[in-house]
């Protein structure tokens, strides 16, 4: 499977806690495990992967921190919460891992507990920046999507709130207005203005849907980083996510012409740009039911039926590359719901947020126990 295949990395952020808390003990994870490091809000703690072309072995990269993480902390009497936000009733202070690190103090001060979630950051290598370029181009026109099969954030404090990714709703979007990018040197002029400007307030302070990543950014750049997805604990789904998106890259460079949208979109990229951002809020407050407009000819979408469009057209892509079979979760999410939904679902039939929690966990546990 893995020729002709781009390398895969994830980004992976937990929250840590009990089966009714969120409990941070970030700093004291990162001296014990090398492969996670600390969030600015210690309730979080983030692994990453080395990249990888074969999703056998992204399996196991995915997994593999996961349980060792959860063999300590079973012996603190702690666990991973698969919610995306701080979903028990807690402390609303900004609760700092680092207290002496100046930009951890910028992001309580600017944006406290709004900045406290957890997601996973799709990377895909991309050497060729007009291909790159072209791919974050793309994906960002269609992010709504990888976040609506995701979604796993719909409440927040002990309370349900009215979307399905609150994460995305409450996450501080930086800067607010990202432009299309037309290439590698458009992306640097904005960059360097934005961090003249205090807009950001260094390279790491870009916090949007999707971004180029790097050795050295924004010089050196090898990799499209998808941002928008809620955290998603099974790995099969994540996996199924991580193809269609891989799928879709493949399927562009083959299409260059029809599928850029700097050159098949009816609309100016300022424009675009906009109707992206306004995809995304729909997307967030109600995910696969989301109204959306299509980047290509702005006709009105349901989301779950773009996704099943998108499907189709890349059945023979995934034939070629063998990966038909990696789709399988994302078919069940449509026919099931997402995380958010079937959350949103036993909570409308009376049970506790703090039971729907604890069952949630008990199934995370059962699915890392089943891979021996």
């Amino acid at each position: 499977m893995s020729k002709g295949n781009l390398y895969k990395g994830f980004e992976v952020e937990l929250f840590t806690g009990s089966m009714n808390s969120h409990i941070g003990v970030s700093s004291t994870i990162e001296k014990k495990f090398s492969n996670f490091v600390k969030e600015p809000d210690k309730r979080n703690v983030e692994y990453i992967t080395t990249p990888e072309k074969d999703y056998k072995f992204l399996y196991e990269k995915l997994i593999t921190p996961r349980k060792d993480l959860r063999k300590w902390l079973r012996n603190k009497g702690l666990t991973i919460i698969p919610s995306s936000t701080l979903c028990f009733k807690h402390n609303t202070q900004f609760q700092r891992s680092e207290i002496n690190n100046a930009y951890h103090q910028f992001i309580e001060k600017n944006y406290g507990t709004s900045i406290a979630t957890s997601s996973v950051h799709i990377n895909i290598g991309i050497d060729d920046l007009d291909k790159l370029f072209a791919a974050i181009r793309l994906i960002r026109s269609e992010a709504a999507l990888y976040l609506s099969i995701s979604a796993s954030s719909p409440f927040l404090n002990n309370k349900i709130t009215e979307n399905h990714s609150q994460r995305w709703i409450q996450f501080p979007k930086t800067p607010s207005k990202v432009p299309f990018f037309v290439n590698h040197n458009s992306y640097i002029d904005w960059i360097e203005e934005n961090i003249a400007n205090k807009n950001m307030q260094n390279i790491r302070h870009f916090w949007s849907s999707i971004r180029p990543n790097g050795p050295e950014r924004p010089l050196i750049l090898d990799r499209l980083e998808l941002r928008i997805c809620d955290f998603v604990h099974d790995i099969n789904l994540l996996l199924a996510i991580t193809a269609m998106l891989e799928l879709r890259i493949l399927d562009l460079f083959e299409n260059i012409n029809t599928l850029d949208p700097l050159t098949a979109s009816i609309f100016p990229i300022d424009e675009l740009a906009e109707i992206c951002d306004q995809n995304e809020m729909n997307a967030a407050k109600d995910s696969l039911n989301a109204e959306l407009l299509h980047w290509q000819d702005g006709k009105k979408v349901i989301c779950r039926e773009w996704i099943q469009k998108l499907l189709s057209d890349l059945s023979s892509t995934a034939e070629k590359f063998n990966m038909k079979h990696l789709l399988k979760p994302i078919y069940t999410v449509l026919e099931e719901g997402n995380q958010s939904m079937q959350w949103i679902n036993q909570y409308e039939q009376g049970l506790s947020i703090e039971h729907i929690m604890k069952v949630s966990i008990e199934d995370m546990i059962k699915s890392e126990d089943e891979n021996v």
